[in-house]
């Protein structure tokens, strides 16, 4: 895992750097967000680049951790408070997550794993179904 450690930290300097218009998923050609949640336990804003899947008008993120045994923290965040923002080539879009659960996870995992088989083998890691929520755009 200590390459993930190093690909994160180089992707957030990479990502401040460029004034929220490079990272290195995008880098990658894959679609790649912004995403600013309210710590559960701070209230102050914590922030995370993240690959996301299109779908439709909303996006799909998925709590993969790098195949870590436990949830990435913006998960819990998340589930506490499902307003947040994403921040897509600098463009801030105001969003309220919900998690998929049951049938409607089970489809969207297939989704996901045809556009991007990686999921596989980082659920297969962490030992864990992988938590997916669906971010869609607040009005106002």
């Amino acid at each position: 895992m200590k390459a993930a450690a190093a690909i994160i930290w180089a992707d957030t300097r990479l990502y401040r750097l460029s004034k929220g218009r490079i990272s290195l998923v995008a880098i990658a050609g894959l679609p790649s967000l912004r995403l600013t949640t309210l710590g559960r336990k701070t209230g102050q804003p914590r922030s995370t680049n993240l690959l996301y899947y299109p779908h439709a008008a909303d996006y799909v993120i998925t709590g993969s951790n790098w195949g870590r045994e436990r949830d990435p923290g913006w998960t819990f965040n998340l589930r506490r408070n499902p307003d947040a923002t994403v921040e897509i080539k600098g463009k801030v879009v105001a969003v309220t997550a919900r998690e998929l659960t049951g049938a409607e996870h089970d489809d969207m995992w297939r989704e996901l794993l045809r556009f991007w088989p990686g999921y596989a083998m980082e659920r297969s890691a962490a030992d864990r179904d992988l938590p997916i929520f669906l971010l869609s755009r607040r009005n106002g």
